[in-house]
């Protein structure tokens, strides 16, 4: 039994997610509705001091990205990024690392 239905994803999103335009390889764009996060990653690279990068990614439904696929395109706000690791997670949600362009 789920702890969550479609309808509390659907208000998580609604409440916190922003509009992604995503296109699959030799596909037609369509907007979805995801929660982007751009984080700072600390690397350590085996010196004194760890290198920062960002490490973008994404939170949608499964629904919305049917298909989707390592080398597809998502804009968000404007920034052009690849998706490199599609990560489902069990419950109707998947986690995207993305790439940015």
């Amino acid at each position: 039994m789920a702890v969550e239905l479609a309808a509390d994803r659907e208000i998580f999103l609604a409440d916190f997610g922003v509009t992604a335009s995503f296109t699959p390889s030799g596909g037609a764009a369509s907007d979805i509705t995801v929660i982007f996060d751009n984080e700072y990653l600390d690397v350590d690279i085996g010196g004194a001091v760890a290198f920062a990068t960002r490490q973008p990614k994404v939170l949608c439904r499964d629904g919305e990205i049917s298909g989707i696929a390592e080398g597809d395109q998502m804009v968000i706000s404007g920034a052009t990024y690849i998706v490199r690791v599609v990560m489902p997670d069990g419950t109707g949600m998947t986690e995207v690392l993305l790439e940015a362009q």
